[in-house]
């Protein structure tokens, strides 16, 4: 039972870093593909490994891609000079009321005129077809892994099944820790008991406890729980997830089991996104490419990675599927690995991967709807090794649309998309990510723009509050990070989420999902409280590695998530006003040791995380906070973090002078809790000097000026400039 290999966004280890070259290469010339001018990389990429075998031509391929940008291109922008309007008639009227405490009835007047809040649409009901079981009528966890780094994506898409004995023995989810170099025999046989209570309750016998089972044929209360065998091995199923009962008496653990069990194995990670957006850093076409080619040596079953582990290389690839045997002797396999999304970045970058016919970047969004789309037209034709969808769907995530037009744009471009790669319509389904405050005030009207393909909504609390501290900017200073999750806007946020998308008809159709738990060594502490995910009526719910999936599998099979999901959709949809009810601390006076306080968490966290996106290229990876707890941190901790600062800057909670000696402070404090990695170059001392310090005095100084709260233009600039310097 040792410890499992690491996760999706795994704990950082300085000898792991992203298979990207940090260095960029010569920079060569553009070439011209049709109206487009396309970077060598990307070209090549697309005409001698993306294209082949699909039956597309490549010179009509570029035509349409061409054809796409002109007519989505200028969308894209309207779309952002839209979101620009919006925040600025906000801020003005912000202003004008402040210090006053905000009438309801007013405030949702003005975001109606503006057309901030539109009418809500009455009966909406998604339709899409062709959905996994996966994602439709099983719940359980859901793993984000980084598209640049091939062995994380590897684990997690493996983490379909994972040990329950290794996700025990090597976590905190039992009390004490193994002792010796050996297998601690003691630590086993708290494992065992633990697996052994586990199958009462999921699995239970028809008499007797599986504690005193001797290895004969069970007899187990539900009869129908038992669908097939493996060898000696039983499998089960509960709540339409599958358990292994490893039987191997030749196994150093089955051998000392009275019943010969070496394990007991459990479908875990149902789905994974695989992630071109918050958790990546790519910044230019050798970046882009590099996850492009990751995405599709997933798709086409190719993709592997070779690492040194305990003084031996160990060559990782995807995992077969599972075969087994029914009752009738009858044989048949089930997925070995997770169902696999891609999640594409939002509307706001552009990419110099391609240029437009006016000169310009092209819409990095645009860019990948058309590239993944491609890719997964693969998996349609059956070009890969293995099959991901098996009921003929290509699953993109949309992160961060702002309100329905948003969505009805993603939509269109997925229809032009499906158009230019001949798939019939509503084959690319899309993900819509609950985490701007425009989207969740509008969540019905997002739902009803894509109700034909959508097969995901999901929350997030750093990026929502992230954007609800930017909206509001101009309303006052607000309440620390802490209280906010006690504030009335983010319980409703978390209600409505649910319960629109039950009214819409999510549940048997769709995922309805939950955000990460983001302390990858605290499992003790996950598996107390994230059964709350399912208990919201989430069929899904984010995870930081493989042993988590594991380990979080065990509460979809402690509730039954579906009928949960029955006794919420009775329920009337949470207020609107306490959704829109600002966090703004009122009456609040802080004392100097909790304005200090607050500020070096934010400055901790801030830095913690940009050091390693600007000097080393990794945009996730468990991040030590102020307390020296590991928090598996991607982009969005980023703009809460800048985000808060930046609103008390604003508001004269703190000054500049508080802000400048904080980041001081936290340099040397971050540099220290890196000081194992021989690839980390300190900050403190260096000032501006620093690439990374000086990105991250950006965001907060500038933070209020940035489109939306978003990190993503500073960060990409000082990330460009720290690669050239290399």
């Amino acid at each position: 039972m040792p410890p499992v290999d690491g996760a999706g966004c795994s704990p950082h280890n300085p000898t792991d870093h992203p298979a990207t070259p940090v260095s960029p290469r010569k920079v060569l010339p553009l070439l011209q593909r049709a109206n487009l001018q396309v970077a060598p990389l990307l070209a090549d990429f697309i005409e001698t490994r993306a294209l082949p075998g699909t039956g597309i031509d490549a010179e009509a391929f570029w035509r349409g891609v061409g054809a796409i940008f002109d007519a989505f291109a200028p969308r894209n922008r309207a779309l952002l000079a839209t979101r620009d309007r919006l925040q600025a008639q906000l801020d003005a009227w912000h202003r004008d009321h402040a210090g006053q405490a905000i009438d309801q009835a007013e405030y949702q007047g003005l975001l109606r005129e503006i057309g901030y809040l539109v009418a809500e649409p009455a009966d909406v009901a998604i339709d899409p077809e062709n959905i996994d079981a996966e994602i439709a009528t099983i719940a359980g966890p859901q793993l984000v892994v980084p598209m640049l780094n091939a062995r994380f994506l590897l684990n997690a898409a493996n983490a379909r099944w994972g040990s329950l004995y290794d996700a025990l023995y090597g976590s905190d989810a039992i009390p004490g820790a193994a002792e010796g170099p050996g297998f601690d025999a003691a630590r086993g046989a708290q494992v065992v008991a633990w697996g052994r209570a586990f199958l009462d309750e999921a699995v239970p016998l028809a008499r007797g406890s599986w504690t005193d089972w001797d290895g004969s044929t069970p007899a187990l209360a539900d009869p129908a729980q038992r669908v097939g065998r493996r060898g000696d091995s039983l499998l089960l199923r509960h709540n339409g997830l599958h358990i292994e009962i490893v039987i191997d008496r030749d196994h150093p653990i089955g051998a000392t089991d009275a019943a010969g069990v070496a394990d007991i194995v459990l479908e875990a990670a149902l789905t994974t996104i695989c992630d071109l957006e918050d958790s990546v850093a790519a910044v230019d076409a050798e970046d882009k490419v590099a996850g492009y080619a990751n995405w599709l040596g997933l798709i086409d079953g190719d993709l592997t990675a070779s690492f040194a582990k305990n003084g031996r290389t160990v060559d990782r690839r995807l995992a077969p599927d599972r075969d087994y045997v029914d009752a009738s002797g009858n044989a048949f396999s089930l997925p070995g690995r997770a169902l696999l999304l891609v999640r594409n970045v939002g509307h706001l970058m552009t990419t110099p991967a391609v240029r437009l016919a006016d000169g310009g970047e092209a819409p990095e969004g645009i860019l990948d709807a058309i590239v993944t789309g491609l890719i997964g037209l693969r998996d349609l034709n059956g070009l890969g090794r293995f099959t991901n969808s098996r009921a003929g769907s290509i699953y993109i995530v949309k992160p961060k649309m702002h309100g329905p037009d948003e969505c009805a744009f993603s939509n269109d471009l997925f229809n032009a998309v499906e158009d230019l790669l001949g798939l019939a319509r509503h084959s690319i389904k899309i993900g819509v990510m609950d985490e701007e405050r425009r989207t969740s005030a509008n969540l019905a009207a997002c739902i009803a723009a894509v109700r034909h393909r959508i097969f995901f909504v999901n929350t997030g609390f750093l990026d929502r509050t992230g954007d609800e501290i930017h909206t509001s900017m101009e309303a006052g200073p607000m309440l620390r990070k802490g209280d906010m999750k006690l504030a009335p806007w983010i319980s409703a946020y978390e209600d409505r989420n649910v319960q629109i998308a039950l009214a819409a008809g999510f549940s048997g159709r769709a995922q309805i999902g939950k955000g990460m738990w983001a302390a990858p060594d605290r499992m003790a502490e996950m598996l107390a409280t994230k059964i709350g995910h399912p208990q919201a009526g989430a069929n899904t719910a984010w995870v930081p590695s493989p042993t988590a999936a594991t380990l979080h599998a065990t509460h979809y099979h402690r509730l039954d998530v579906f009928a949960r999901q029955a006794e919420r959709a009775a329920e009337p949809v949470a207020s609107l006003d306490d959704l829109l009810t600002i966090p703004v601390a009122r009456g609040v006076n802080w004392s100097d040791d909790e304005i200090r306080a607050e500020l070096n968490n934010n400055t901790q966290s801030l830095l913690g995380y940009v050091v390693r996106w600007i000097q080393q290229g990794i945009g996730c990876s468990t991040v030590p906070d102020i307390a020296d707890v590991g928090l598996m941190e991607d982009r969005a901790t980023l703009r809460i973090s800048s985000q808060h600062i930046a609103n008390w800057l604003h508001h004269g909670i703190i000054t500049p002078d508080d802000v400048d000696g904080a980041m001081l402070r936290m340099a040397a404090r971050v540099d220290a809790q890196n000081a194992g990695d021989d690839k980390y170059r300190p900050m403190a001392g260096r000032g501006m000097g620093s690439t990374a310090f000086a990105a991250a005095r950006a965001l907060i100084f500038d933070g209020a000026a940035q489109p939306n709260g978003y990190t993503e233009p500073l960060l990409h600039a000082y990330r460009l400039k720290a690669k050239a310097q290399d």
